[in-house]
């Protein structure tokens, strides 16, 4: 898969981004199919600067930027004319910490307890 997103060069907390075209499998830093734009934060505002013409082709070939690229698309301007740019978003599955998880152990064994006592027979 053919991903959009931004590749970190630049000094030790002076970050400055190159937002690259590269197949998912590569590394973040590593090789890149096409330079699209630049992305450097420590300005203010931020500076944001895409090739239009380069990203519409990659967007209409089927790349799919990241979330932060796809953000940074729609501050610059790029698929407003109607187009929405889709962004495909893993969903995180929360971790339980394990004071979370023994409240549902305890809370598990709880309503156990109960229909526990109902089974057992009465004794007269």
């Amino acid at each position: 898969m053919v991903k959009i997103r931004l590749t970190r060069i630049g000094k030790k907390k002076m970050p400055f981004y190159k937002i690259v075209v590269s197949d998912s499998r590569n590394p973040v830093d590593g090789r890149f199919i096409e330079q699209i734009g630049t992305y450097d934060p420590n300005t203010n505002p931020s500076t944001v600067k895409i090739d239009q013409a380069l990203a519409q082709k990659w967007l209409s070939t089927g790349a799919q930027p990241t979330e932060t690229v796809a953000k940074l698309m729609r501050q610059a301007g790029i698929g407003k004319k109607g187009e929405s740019i889709e962004v495909k978003v893993k969903a995180a599955k929360p971790k339980k910490t394990k004071a979370q998880k023994a409240k549902a152990e305890k809370a598990a064994e709880a309503a156990a307890a109960p229909a526990a006592a109902e089974e057992a027979p009465a004794e007269a």
